[in-house]
């Protein structure tokens, strides 16, 4: 049994259609197993296709819009990958101050593959070392971060991971910070 670290705590998981669907489900197990609350947050509410690389995955219902959360309510956040869904992510007002407000209160914030696209337009990665899909390194660098090749970077509150395979460490090292 797992142990319930994460009993009160609130965390987000911001995501739209294109999510990679193993980059959601695999942190959102983790979060829930060791007892902590998630809400599924995307652009509007309702059905959002989530993908596995480059095929059509399963599908999974967000609960609230960006535009109706609340940042202070919860403890952390969560910004899964998959190419679309940070690309779209990135060009919504609401989804970029929502991040920005979790940088501001310095709440963890897990980020993995290409979701740190999300964290360069909200400009919260200036002066950080991250890592992410490679594809991403010269954006990151371009916004200020220092990019490193690695399975999992902790920075302050903010932990960051490449793809998929690095899962299970990514899960490991969120659950972490998310328990303080």
């Amino acid at each position: 049994m797992t142990e319930k670290t994460l009993q009160g705590k609130r965390v987000a998981f911001l995501f739209t259609d294109g999510v990679e669907q193993s980059e959601l489900t695999e942190p959102l197990k983790a979060v829930k197993e060791a007892g902590g609350t998630p809400t599924l947050i995307s652009l509007e509410t309702g059905e959002i296709q989530m993908m596995e690389h480059s095929d059509k995955g399963d599908t999974i219902r967000s609960q609230t819009s960006v535009s109706d959360a609340d940042a202070g309510e919860f403890d952390g956040l969560v910004l899964p990958g998959g190419v679309a869904n940070p690309d779209r992510m990135r060009t919504d007002p609401a989804s970029v101050r929502f991040v920005q407000a979790f940088f501001e209160a310095d709440k963890p914030v897990g980020v993995i593959c290409h979701g740190p696209w999300l964290l360069a337009e909200a400009d919260v990665v200036r002066g950080r070392t991250v890592t992410s899909w490679p594809s991403l390194r010269t954006d990151l660098l371009n916004a200020g971060a220092t990019w490193v090749d690695r399975e999992v970077c902790v920075d302050g509150s903010l932990v960051t991971s490449r793809k998929p395979d690095d899962l299970p460490a990514f899960c490991s090292e969120l659950v972490k910070q998310l328990a303080g």
